[in-house]
């Protein structure tokens, strides 16, 4: 299921079926072309690309296939122009979820969203209710395996990370949008393999569940996920078990 914590997620992101990874492949295919068409196919000089490939790796995603998209994006030529938005949401049991979408056509998506709320329980809210609820910052996520915790904690707060925190399962290290680059590029620079790494937005406060309110909540979040337009969901739900 979608919802689940910062580590279930990236296993479940690992580990999808041939038929969700599909899916993925072609949502991050897409969004590779709008990051080069945007800034060029070089992710050292194109951050918004960076990022994408780091996804791209996480999901396993071939290496033909990045090329194909990247070229696509910087072969000049006619194409869709996409914009960005950001939809704020009130799901079952009154969980906040922020749904950024990549769109060439606002008013599709638009109602392509409206209505997948409506079918499941959610609504949408008035802006900038929902978002006030979140903060915008980078997240690394490291395997307990893959460093020790605290040469990883001296590197990552030298590097200019505002906050490093542990779990039985590894490692998470925050830090302000600004700063992301340059304290990922330290942590990589040290060999130190990442399971995840981006800009994404926290909730400061969270809606716990029990796990039938968990079941609506991500039946919503499921359905989301699945949009050809959604690049990302995030929400204040937290999850039984997490």
């Amino acid at each position: 299921m979608a919802g689940h914590s910062k580590w279930a997620k990236v296993k479940h992101f690992k580990g999808a079926i041939d038929a969700k990874r599909a899916k993925i492949f072609s949502k991050l295919a897409r969004e590779i072309t709008v990051a080069a068409k945007l800034a060029g196919g070089d992710p050292d000089m194109n951050p918004r690309l960076r990022m994408i490939l780091l996804k791209c790796r996480a999901a396993n995603m071939p290496a033909d296939n990045i090329e194909r998209a990247v070229k696509k994006g910087t072969g000049g030529g006619e194409s869709a122009n996409f914009e960005d938005l950001t939809y704020e949401m009130y799901g079952p049991h009154g969980v906040a979820l922020l749904v950024e979408v990549s769109t060439d056509n606002r008013n599709r998506t638009a109602s392509d969203i409206r209505s997948l709320a409506t079918k499941n329980a959610g609504s949408i809210a008035t802006p900038g209710s929902v978002s006030r609820l979140f903060d915008r910052k980078g997240q690394i996520i490291v395997a307990r395996e893959n460093a020790n915790e605290d040469k990883l904690m001296e590197l990552a707060l030298e590097a200019g990370a505002d906050d490093f925190k542990t779990d039985p399962e590894g490692f998470e290290i925050l830090t302000e949008p600004a700063n992301f680059e340059l304290v990922h590029k330290k942590i990589e620079t040290a060999g130190i393999k990442c399971e995840a790494a981006g800009i994404t937005s926290l909730p400061g406060m969270t809606v716990s569940l029990d796990d039938a309110a968990a079941a609506a909540v991500n039946r919503l979040i499921d359905a989301l996920e699945d949009h050809d337009d959604v690049k990302e969901v995030f929400s204040n739900a937290d999850f039984p078990g997490t």
